[in-house]
Order: C-alpha cells, then structure tokens, then sequence
C-alpha cells in the first residue's frame, strides 16, 4: 500500500555496481536508485526509462526492477555491453575505481518523441542525472509541462549549470563548504530557474533553499554503515515522494518541505545500512 500519491519516473542512467572485493555485482544507477527508493518510501508508482545492454548485468537490473515492482514498460534493450561501475570500499565508504561511461547506453542517448512524452505526463516528476546523457532531452519535458528532478552530483562545471539548470525544477547536488557556501551556491542554482534545490553534505545533513527561505536538516544518527553508495539518490527519492505527496494533499509548502526532509534524513540513513544501493547482489567468478 502506497503512502503518498506519488508518481515517479527515472529516466536515464542504469549501472551494475561491481564490488571487486566481495566479487558481487549490485543493481544501480542514479535513476534506477531514484526509482526504486521511491517505491520504498511509499510512491503510489514509480517507473524507469532508459537503455540495457544485452549481457548478463543488463539482465540483473530488469529482473530486479520487475521484482520491485518498478514499471519499466517503455526501456529497450540495446545489442551491447551494459554500463558498470567498479567499486570497492573502505571504512563503509565508497570508493570508485573504474566505469564503462554508459557502455551502449552512452553510445545511444535515448531521444524523447511525442509518445514518450504523452507516458511522461503520467508522471507527478521525471527524475534524471548527470551521468545520464539525457540532458538534450529535458527541455522537452520541462516544455510538456512535467516537473524535472536532476542530480548535478558534486562534479558539474559552472558551465554545466548555467546550460543545464534553466530545464530543471528540483535541483540536487553534493556539497563539501561551508554552510554560507551550500547557501551561496544554492542561491545561484535558483536563479538560473529551478524552484526549489538541495545540497546533500554526508554528515552534516542537508540545506534546501526555495528561492526565499532556507531549510536545514541534520542527518539521521547511523545504527550500523555497511555500504555509503545510495545515500544522496535515497534522500533525493524519499523528498520528493514526501514532498509531492504532501503538497498534492493540500498541505502548506513550508511544512512539506521541513516534514519531507527529515523523513529522507531518516530513510537515507537506513539505506546505509544495506549492502550495494538497495541490495539484490549477485555473485560472479
């Protein structure tokens, strides 16, 4: 049973997180973990859109989608090797040692026509990254009338942002300053278009800015860290659904945004305690 009438769409990346030290693949990808994490936290549906190879980690991903219960309905899957990265970690944290760039997924960006469109406006948000190749695309969602979520990660140019960031109402980022910094550099994303946008600060927690107001949110105690990778994707997933959810019910912006944050902290936090983004490892020789 759905918590929220959250409808949720990632659309772009897709990933098998391959663990050399446990020889363990993960299913992943910012947009799948979006996806996923969604319908754990409570969307009424959430769904992903993009590309697969056509190898056994391809296969990995679209089985465990199916099995969460994740609409994956308008994916093709491509003659080619699916896209990875190589991980490993150290004290729980993550550490990436090499990835394909998409494999086939960013040799063939994913063009949106009319009929994606029209499935898209079935959709509360579409959420998407930079490591997506999507960017070409968001200006027809925006244009159609669909709320856009981005993640900018912690590695976007200025010139990324200033290109990007005009498409984008939900704005995500990682951020390592201080707090006058995330809200100097908060500030500056909202100018360039987006209504509401956050940065995610690990331990420190989170600072959200909607243009007029900050909102600060500290990050929930961890009871056991097995696995950092899924962290800032669980927290972006979980605000949205809380945030969309509790607007579309009528409540006030302010209090959806304070109730939302401190449900992600919370949810984000438990995530960490799973091995890979959201577990389903499988082994390989």
């Amino acid at each position: 049973m759905s918590r929220y009438s959250t409808k949720l769409l990632g659309f772009g990346d897709n990933v098998v997180d391959i663990y050399d030290h446990l020889k363990t693949m993960y299913p992943g990808g910012n947009c799948v973990n979006v996806s996923v994490y969604g319908k754990m936290a409570g969307c009424e549906k959430t769904a992903y859109m993009g590309y697969f190879g056509d190898d056994d980690r391809a296969e990995l991903i679209i089985d465990v989608l199916g099995k969460t219960g994740v609409e994956t309905v308008k994916c093709k899957q491509l003659h080619g090797e699916n896209g990875y990265s190589r991980i490993t970690l150290k004290d729980g944290d993550r550490e990436f040692l090499d990835f394909n760039e998409g494999g086939i997924r960013g040799k063939t960006p994913y063009i949106l026509d009319r009929f994606d469109l029209e499935y898209m406006k079935g959709f509360d948000v579409v959420h998407s990254g930079n490591y997506s190749f999507t960017e070409s695309e968001l200006h027809k969602i925006k244009e159609s009338g669909i709320p856009v979520s981005f993640d900018f990660s912690d590695d976007s140019t200025e010139e990324y942002y200033e290109k990007t960031a005009p498409h984008v109402t939900y704005a995500f980022c990682s951020f390592d300053g201080t707090d006058e910094e995330a809200k100097e550099h908060l500030k500056k994303l909202t100018s360039m278009g987006p209504e509401l946008a956050m940065a995610s600060r690990g331990a420190k927690g989170c600072i959200l800015y909607d243009g007029e107001k900050f909102f600060a949110q500290e990050a929930a105690p961890l009871e056991k860290v097995k696995d950092t990778l899924g962290a800032g994707d669980s927290l972006i997933a979980s605000f949205l659904t809380g945030f969309i959810g509790r607007t579309k019910a009528g409540m006030d912006k302010e209090t959806a945004i304070c109730e939302s944050l401190e449900e992600a902290a919370a949810f984000a936090a438990g995530i960490c305690g799973m091995e890979g983004a959201f577990g389903y490892g499988k082994k390989y020789e």
